[in-house]
């Protein structure tokens, strides 16, 4: 099964991801992960995509969709992956589902974390202080979470016409989001 963990920044995406990865065997592609992780290395991918991030600018979409397409086999290997973090744009969706269809392939679902905002700025000021990651700072994070209402909120129509849209209340705690995802995938037909 391919999925895709859909919203916002901070909407908890990546703590159901893991939790996916744990109870189901899949493997997670998380850009965020990857890109933060080419910082850390310093290779020329980090130190182009460091500012950027910084910034709470989106990563361009050719440098996104060539770290998807490295990791595909090993969700291939897995029998499926947890998309997080990706895609943000229409034209990701549409460069994940050709890529896909070339391994004969699909995406088979899309969770959207629905979310509050102002709950999210909150959460993200927690994080910041608690863990200090440079992407979250507060003022960045508010970059990052006008342009996924911008870029990345566009793509639920997209979806939700292929019939692949389930909603989850991303407001309760963890275990009442990973219950209300886990009856979601149940339900499923692969």
């Amino acid at each position: 099964m391919n999925l895709i963990l859909f919203g916002p920044p901070a909407a908890g995406k990546g703590t159901q991801a893991k939790r996916l990865v744990e109870a189901r065997g899949m493997v997670q592609l998380s850009t965020g992960d990857m890109l933060r992780a080419a910082i850390v290395s310093g290779s020329p991918l980090g130190l182009k995509v460091s500012d950027i991030m910084e910034r709470g600018d989106l990563v361009p979409d050719d440098i996104v969709i060539a770290l998807i397409e490295e990791a595909l086999p090993a969700a291939d290997a897995a029998g499926g992956a947890i998309f997080d973090g990706f895609p943000r744009t229409v034209a990701q969706a549409e460069a994940l589902d050709d890529m896909l269809s070339h391994k004969r392939a699909r995406i088979d679902v899309v969770l959207r974390l629905r979310v509050d905002d102002e709950a999210l700025v909150a959460r993200i000021v927690k994080r910041f202080a608690e863990q200090g990651r440079a992407d979250d700072n507060p003022d960045s994070f508010k970059v990052r979470l006008a342009a996924y209402n911008a870029q990345t909120a566009p793509l639920l129509p997209h979806y939700r016409a292929q019939g692949k849209l389930i909603e989850v209340d991303g407001m309760g705690t963890v275990e009442q989001v990973a219950r209300e995802i886990d009856a979601a995938l149940d339900g499923v037909r692969v």
